[in-house]
């Protein structure tokens, strides 16, 4: 449960907040749910370099967090998301999204299947009110324990070693998106193959009051192996290289939008893999069936841009110059040796292979630029380790 009188604090600091802040050498600091959260803590380069060629440890603790019990507690969450969350066994986690009844996404997030019939659903946005009303009929309790759960984001392709050096027996043997509980300082610790960087990578979950000795104990088991803590700056840019996507970046959640024509439907964020049609009712159903027969209005590309200037808010251009959509995030990425993005174009634009163009808009010495940059619709993530997937997962 909620800490007392938490509504009364301002900003909160994580569990976790006496060895971040001592770290950050910048003093680079967001809010991000109430919660004073890393930027960066000494060179973003380098903490990127600590995803990709190490092992990077992100403070996850203010991600939303609901436990969801009781006697329905499956059949709400079919209700409730798009996926068969039946699929989802004991011990197991998956993606999902949930959408309103104009098939609109209101927010993505992970069903953590702790045992059966619990269920543990983070997400980025805070969910109760529309968690609450979507409960009607159904036996079951909603409880949000964002404060009462830390998280730290184990990641790159020492963090495996990393998790043995901890002493976590077996810990390589763990599959992707999967659960497993070890004893750790007279508590339990919750680890899952899971996280935002598109490579091999843990999140690691426990009781606040361990926090500490598991931040020491973490960066002691990693000192041969470059551990680094890294701000939301360096995950920023893996989790674009990784093709993934963020609430209020990447399309605007449904209960927050003013402009019914400004939201996303699953198909149009290129998450139709997540709608299951074969299981009962869900929220959204009779309207994603509509959009499956009639087609979809967007859809979301990843793009190869030409040059190395990011095409930060760009507009998206077809071969007659037309207006067809927009980037929604972009960077020069490091592993992919090229300025790639993420975008929103109108259907039919987009499919793989297309040419289009950016047109970028930068800045140098208090100069305006304009550049329309050709850009190639592109399959898939622009970085995908096979160590991703790999098990037993690799030391480095």
């Amino acid at each position: 449960m909620l800490a007392r009188d938490h509504f009364r604090q301002l900003v909160c600091e994580t569990p976790f907040h006496p060895r971040t802040a001592a770290l950050n050498q910048l003093n680079l600091w967001h809010r991000w749910r109430d919660h004073t959260v890393a930027d960066a803590y000494f060179d973003v380069g380098m903490e990127y370099n600590a995803i990709r060629n190490s092992c990077a440890v992100f403070d996850l603790s203010p991600m939303t967090k609901h436990l969801i019990t009781g006697p329905d507690a499956l059949a709400y969450m079919n209700r409730l998301v798009t996926r068969d969350v039946a699929k989802i066994k004991p011990a197991r986690v998956g993606y999902c999204v949930w959408c309103d009844d104009a098939g609109q996404v209101i927010d993505d997030g992970t069903i953590f299947h702790l045992r059966e019939g619990v269920y543990r659903l983070c997400s980025q946005e805070r969910q109760l009110d529309w968690l609450h009303s979507s409960a009607l009929g159904f036996d079951v309790r909603i409880v949000e324990e964002t404060n009462d759960v830390a998280g730290l984001a184990v990641q790159g392709p020492t963090s495996c070693a990393v998790l043995k050096s901890l002493g976590l027996a077996g810990i390589e043997t763990l599959t992707p998106f999967g659960l497993r509980s070890f004893p750790f300082a007279g508590g339990t610790l919750e680890v899952s193959r899971t996280g935002y960087t598109g490579d091999l990578g843990y999140e690691l979950w426990i009781n606040p009051e361990r926090a500490l000795q598991l931040w020491d104990a973490l960066f002691a088991a990693g000192a041969d192996h470059g551990i680094r803590a890294i701000g939301t700056l360096a995950l920023e840019m893996s989790r674009i290289e990784a093709g993934f996507i963020q609430a209020g970046v990447d399309f605007l959640p449904a209960d927050r939008a003013v402009r019914v024509d400004r939201t996303r439907s699953p198909f149009e964020l290129d998450l139709g893999r997540l709608v299951d049609f074969s299981k009962p009712n869900f929220t959204g159903r009779r309207a994603l069936l509509e959009e499956q027969h009639r087609g979809s209005r967007y859809r979301l590309v990843r793009l190869d841009v030409e040059g190395n200037k990011p095409a930060k808010d760009a507009y998206i251009y077809d071969q007659r110059r037309t207006n067809v959509g927009v980037v929604t995030s972009s960077m020069w990425s490091p592993a992919a040796k090229a300025s790639i993005a993420l975008a929103s174009v109108k259907m039919p634009w987009g499919a793989p292979g297309e040419e289009l163009a950016a047109e970028i808009y930068y800045q140098k010495e208090l100069k305006w630029n304009r550049f329309m940059a050709r850009c190639r619709v592109v399959e898939g993530a622009f970085f995908d380790p096979p160590r991703r997937r790999a098990t037993p997962a690799a030391d480095r």
